[in-house]
């Protein structure tokens, strides 16, 4: 019903991609001039355009005021609309060029996940599916998938993306890691000599150090050090000394391994959440999502 319903939308609603492109080139550039110039037309073919616009849609979008043509208030609403659905053809249009077979996924990704994990086993993906196209885009909070135009993202927390499939990945381990520099300025024994350490935190995990003290038996002082808002700003300020990262542990592995970092101060504690794959639940089975989604979860399956 609803498909049958978006089908029939009248055709005044649906302007051609030229009066919209004159609309929000006004609109974003501030006159019909600046406009003319980026779309190589002149300045009488843009303004026909847009007074074709307001015809089309029984709107005046535009207040003419000397010369100028000054956007109503529901006419900027309606820019930032139209931009974000111009640039979504055009990432579809630039996406079928790259690869005329239509095999191309976007995927929106955490910043220090798609990274440092995701990014180095990339290679062995493209390898084994070489008709598949991967864009990226990276994403910290949850979108409309229709309106941001990703094909699936990589999601941390609960399985509660609305109106999405979720395949779980893996959960999150943290464990206590500082630099062998400040491990010797700063001996620790045991989890509760942290509790007198900077301990360096992520705004998107507030409770974690309070779960990793509770899980030691230790209690949580109320004193912190940094905040940061990525992991990998977090683990290069603790490989240069200034304090204490609880870190997810397979983030932290190849720092850890070539000694940059060393673990301290108690066994790993299980994290606040999991990292899931999602996409949106009317994805009719979209080649490449499904063959990144079979490779990711066989990729996981060790950190599980």
């Amino acid at each position: 019903m609803h498909k049958a319903h978006e089908l029939s939308r009248p055709r005044r609603y649906l302007p051609s991609t030229a009066l919209l492109s004159a609309f929000e080139a006004v609109c974003r550039t501030g006159s019909t001039a600046a406009a003319s110039r980026e779309l190589s037309l002149t300045q009488g073919a843009v303004s026909r355009l847009v007074q074709q616009l307001e015809g089309q849609l029984g709107v005046q979008l535009f207040r003419r005021e000397r010369r100028r043509l000054v956007p109503t208030t529901a006419a900027t609403a309606y820019a930032r609309d139209i931009r974000k659905a111009l640039d979504l053809i055009a990432r579809a249009s630039l996406g079928l060029r790259a690869n005329p077979d239509g095999g191309t996924l976007s995927l929106a990704i955490l910043p220090t996940f798609g990274t440092r994990w995701l990014a180095p086993r990339l290679p062995g993906f493209l390898a084994a599916h070489p008709g598949v196209t991967i864009n990226l885009g990276t994403r910290l909070q949850r979108f409309d998938f229709a309106r941001e135009g990703f094909d699936a993202a990589i999601h941390f927390g609960a399985p509660d993306w609305p109106d999405a499939e979720h395949l779980k990945l893996f959960d999150e381990s943290m464990i206590a890691c500082a630099s062998p520099e400040f491990c010797a300025a700063h001996p620790v024994h045991g989890p509760n000599d942290l509790t007198a350490l900077p301990l360096l935190q992520l705004e998107s995990r507030p409770m974690v150090w309070a779960r990793w003290f509770e899980a030691h038996g230790v209690q949580a002082p109320a004193r912190r050090g940094m905040l940061f808002d990525q992991f990998a700003t977090m683990i290069q300020a603790a490989i240069h000394g200034v304090g204490v990262a609880l870190l997810p542990e397979f983030l932290a592995q190849s720092e850890v391994a070539e000694g940059r970092l060393q673990r301290i101060a108690g066994e790993a504690v299980r994290g606040l959440g999991a990292y899931y794959l999602v996409w949106p639940k009317d994805d009719a089975g979209h080649r490449p999502r499904v063959a990144f989604q079979a490779w990711l979860d066989a990729e996981c399956a060790v950190l599980r």
